[in-house]
This record gives C-alpha cells, sequence and structure tokens, in this order.
C-alpha cells in the first residue's frame, strides 16, 4: 500500500480556461527549434552546422562541460538555422522537419537485465539523459554523479495544470519501463495525488501527496521523503514526461519526443488538448486559438513558472500548457484598487469575490502593486510545505551570505518552490529570479 504523506500549506488557485480532456488534431509546420535555456545549467556547444542532415535522435548540441551528455533532434530533417543572440550565446537550433520521418535505431532493450551504468550510457547515447535534473541547484544532472535516490513527480497541481493521468493512458508499459530503468541506477521514489491510476506502479516507492499546490513539485516531495543535505545529490523528475521518453526509447530504440500538450487560460476558445513535439512551432497551435484583436500573454508553461512566448515560439523541453491569459495593459478601472472586485481573487479576502463563492477567477499579468522592501509577515510560510524558513532564506540570498543559504536549506529548493510565494508576496519581489541567482553562485562557489 502506498505512503499517502498530508500537507496542509499550499494554495490552489482556480483559473478559468481549464483544458477538457479530449484532442485536436495539428498539422504541423514543419518548423522545429530545440533551445538550450530550456536545461538550465547547460552550456550548450553545437555540433551541426546549417545544411546539416540529421535524423530524429542524432545530437543538435551537446554540454560543453560534460560533452557526453547530448541532446537529440526531435525531427528528422535539415538544420536551417543555429541562433545566437549577446556574446554568441547559442538561443535555439532550428531544424526543417523531413516529409517523412526518419529515426537513428538505438536498438529494444531489456530493462530487466541492464545494470544502471548501462542505462546511463543508453540514456547518453540517445540524447535525452540531459531532460534528468537534481538537487542541489537545481539544474540539468551529468553522470559523474551517482545520486543517493532518484524523484518522479506524477502530480501536476499548478493552476491549468495539463493532466498527466489523461497523458499516459495508454502508455502505461512505456511509463512502468522508463521507472524501472531508473530504478537500476538508484532507488525510485514516484509521488502520486489520491485516487491515482499509477499507485499500482512497480520497481519504485509510490508515495501520494494529499495537499494543494505545490504539493506536485518534486522539491517538496524530497523535503518530505529524505531531504538533501551539503555533499548529497538526488537526480529529479518534474516532468513525469520524461519517464515516458525513456520508456519509449528501450521499448522502441528510438528517440520519441512526443507529449501531450493542454492549451489552456481564460482567452483560449477552446482550451483542450494535441500531441506535439518538443520544439515544434506554436504558430499553428495558437492560429485562431484566441481574439487576435485582444491583448494577450502567451506563456510557454503555468502561469506561475512558465516564460513568456509569442506565436513564433517553440514548444519548451519540460512544457506541459500552452497558456494565454489576459495582459491587463488595457484595463481601465475607475476608482482602481477601492473597487470591490467581485470577480477577482484574493489571498487575503481584499476583495468581496469569497462572500460570492466564486469557484474560478480570470486573471491577467499585471502585478498590481509596486516592489517595495521585504515584508516579514509569514505570507511565505503559509504557501511553502517545506521545513525551511522561507523569507529568511529570500534575505539570506539577497545579502549574498553563503553560509547562512546553506544552513537555512538553499540545497533543497529550487525556484518553482517559491512560486506560489511569489504569487501572494506583499512585497512583488521576483523570489524565483532571486533563488536561481542564489543557486547560480552557490554552484560557482562549489564548483
Amino acid at each position: 500500500m502506498a505512503n499517502v504523506i498530508k500537507l496542509r500549506k499550499g494554495l490552489d488557485i482556480n483559473l478559468k480556461g481549464l483544458a477538457e480532456e479530449k484532442k485536436i488534431q495539428l498539422k504541423s509546420s514543419g518548423k522545429y527549434a530545440l533551445v538550450p535555456d530550456d536545461f538550465e545549467g547547460v552550456t550548450p556547444k553545437v555540433i551541426v552546422k546549417e545544411g546539416d542532415k540529421v535524423k530524429a535522435g542524432d545530437a543538435l548540441f551537446v554540454n560543453k562541460q560534460y560533452p557526453e551528455v547530448k541532446f537529440a533532434s526531435p525531427v528528422s530533417g535539415t538544420v536551417r538555422e543555429v541562433v545566437r543572440g549577446e556574446r554568441r550565446k547559442v538561443l535555439c537550433v532550428k531544424v526543417d522537419a523531413d516529409a517523412q520521418q526518419e529515426f537513428t535505431d538505438f536498438g529494444k532493450r531489456e530493462v530487466g537485465t541492464m545494470t544502471g551504468e548501462q542505462v546511463i550510457n543508453a540514456l547518453l547515447e540517445a540524447g535525452i539523459f540531459g531532460y534528468i535534473d537534481q538537487l542541489p541547484y537545481a539544474v540539468s544532472t551529468n553522470p559523474s554523479v551517482q545520486p543517493k535516490a532518484i524523484f518522479v513527480s506524477a502530480l501536476r497541481d499548478k493552476p491549468l495544470a495539463a493532466s498527466f493521468e489523461y497523458e499516459v493512458k495508454g502508455q502505461e508499459a512505456d511509463f512502468q519501463t522508463g521507472l524501472t530503468a531508473l530504478s537500476k541506477i538508484a532507488k525510485t521514489y514516484l509521488g502520486v495525488g489520491v485516487g491515482s491510476a499509477l499507485e499500482g506502479m512497480k520497481d519504485v516507492d509510490v508515495n501520494v501527496f494529499d495537499g494543494p499546490c505545490p504539493a506536485g513539485n518534486v522539491g517538496v516531495q524530497v523535503n518530505h521523503l529524505d531531504p538533501v543535505n551539503k555533499g548529497e545529490v538526488v537526480w529529479t523528475i518534474g516532468d513525469p514526461t520524461v519517464v515516458l521518453f525513456i520508456g519509449r526509447l528501450f521499448n522502441t530504440g528510438k528517440v520519441d519526443l512526443r507529449r501531450t500538450v493542454a492549451l489552456c487560460g481564460s482567452e483560449v476558445k477552446n482550451p483542450a488538448y494535441v500531441d506535439m513535439l518538443v520544439g515544434e512551432e506554436l504558430a499553428t497551435l495558437l492560429s485562431n486559438s484566441y481574439d487576435a484583436t485582444k491583448s494577450v500573454r502567451i506563456i510557454n508553461g503555468n502561469v506561475l513558472t512558465g516564460r513568456v512566448t509569442t506565436k513564433d515560439g517553440y514548444l519548451g523541453a519540460h512544457t506541459s500548457e500552452i497558456t494565454v491569459i489576459p495582459e491587463g495593459d488595457d484595463a481601465d478601472e475607475l476608482l482602481g484598487w477601492i473597487l470591490p472586485r467581485f470577480k477577482q481573487f484574493s489571498v487575503n479576502r481584499s476583495y468581496f469575490s469569497w462572500l460570492l463563492g466564486q469557484k474560478s477567477y480570470a486573471l491577467d499579468a499585471r502585478v498590481k502593486g509596486g516592489q517595495r522592501h521585504i515584508i516579514m509577515s509569514g505570507e511565505y510560510d503559509k504557501v511553502l510545505p517545506m521545513d525551511i524558513y522561507g523569507e529568511y532564506l529570500i534575505k539570506a540570498i539577497i545579502a549574498g551570505d553563503i553560509d547562512r543559504q546553506e544552513a537555512l536549506g538553499i540545497y533543497e529548493v529550487s525556484p518553482e518552490d517559491f512560486a506560489l510565494a511569489e504569487f501572494v508576496d506583499s512585497s512583488k519581489l521576483e523570489l524565483q529570479r532571486i533563488v536561481r541567482e542564489g543557486l547560480n553562485i552557490l554552484r560557482k562557489e562549489n564548483a
């Protein structure tokens, strides 16, 4: 029987535009791009050039520090362009897909007979090892360190999050194969929600997390199951579709980076799901999906942790939602903040919407307030179900006090763990950016 862990801290934000569990069919534009910034902590070294022919599974770039960590092309086709920014930073590698897809054959394998080293080598060869992250530092991991454990979260509970239970239907065998492969490397924990159909997965330690968002954050699950101490490393997979990538590799011998994505948000006309490949151009998906005359914000990911994008953007490596919400820059409210705001959401009941029993909200992207000095109000603690002092940790990061950061548990956190705290923060601080900068500095200091 699965272990049940009940969490009380957190916050569920019910937004309008949740995707219905139905799929829409789209014809791809044939344009793809793999973006190195989707893999935190990776310095890319491009190993292809414009005009090269590649198959699905061939490497487009490698991690400069660990050249054995490759990143595979999602499609076969012709390398159209290597896009660079300031100081020649690699922004993306674009590929025009062939009409008939070809795959590099890595061979089917029986994971039950493989060793951990063989599994790692297979993932490295196929160019999908870099999709696995690690704590500390919340970066793409490398094969030079043996993890004490591997954590997989199959619980998506952020606002408008795509249902993994819906995505995995019919692919349970691939998911099981992926979990078995990971279990060969180190003890593997699987976190699921209440009533999940995945409780019966084998070869892993299954734990049910019962509580509000961010119970699905893999960092929260690590904190409650096996916290990370200084000098220790755990591998994390907060995007459970990565386990499907791994399972498909061993079951078919091919790199299949197909994922089921939710097109959602209050501005979307018909919120639904669609199958896409990592790096696929968003133009086809977003065409006619919302009112183009309105000012909207398109988010590559969910509203709490996703990145702002455009129609010309590409599906992120770990993106399970494309969200469209009002920008809010055209709002013209008489009396401003003093309005009762019956249709707006407030954590501390500053608005009167809570009296009406409002079930879902159409929030825009406005900050609704100015940045100010940090207020020690205990707000973070209410939505951070981890055994750390969030406000003190943020202050230590801002102050640059590394010893204090270590004492307050920075090795256990990732930026997404502070997404809800950023949402409720009266000081309007960019907490995720602050945590990321702190982790980057600490990583350089300990290199």
